[in-house]
This record gives C-alpha cells, structure tokens and sequence, in this order.
C-alpha cells in the first residue's frame, strides 16, 4: 500500500521544449489540462515546438 512509485506517475510530453514531463501532485486536479512542463515553457507557448 502507500503512494506509486516514480515509474507509476503519468507522462505527457510538453508542448514547448517537446521533452517528457510526469505527474506533479499540485496538478492533481487539472492534469488533463497541463500541457507545459513549466513556468518558462508555459510563457514561450506551444509555437515554437519543431516536429
């Protein structure tokens, strides 16, 4: 019992920088709506993603 372990946290990709990102407990409640894996990736945007 207890809390998952690290390799159990979700994962999305961020939409800046294009680098992984897991779960953090103070987006507990809005996950699906994160979409950036920072501060300084959420203040660049989504535009500069190059894939």
């Amino acid at each position: 019992m207890g809390r998952a372990g690290k390799g159990q946290l979700p994962e999305k990709t961020c939409a800046a920088c294009g680098r992984p990102f897991e779960w953090r407990k103070k987006w507990e409640k809005v996950w699906n709506e994160v979409k950036f894996c920072s501060d300084r990736c959420r203040k660049r945007g989504d535009s500069t993603l190059k894939t």
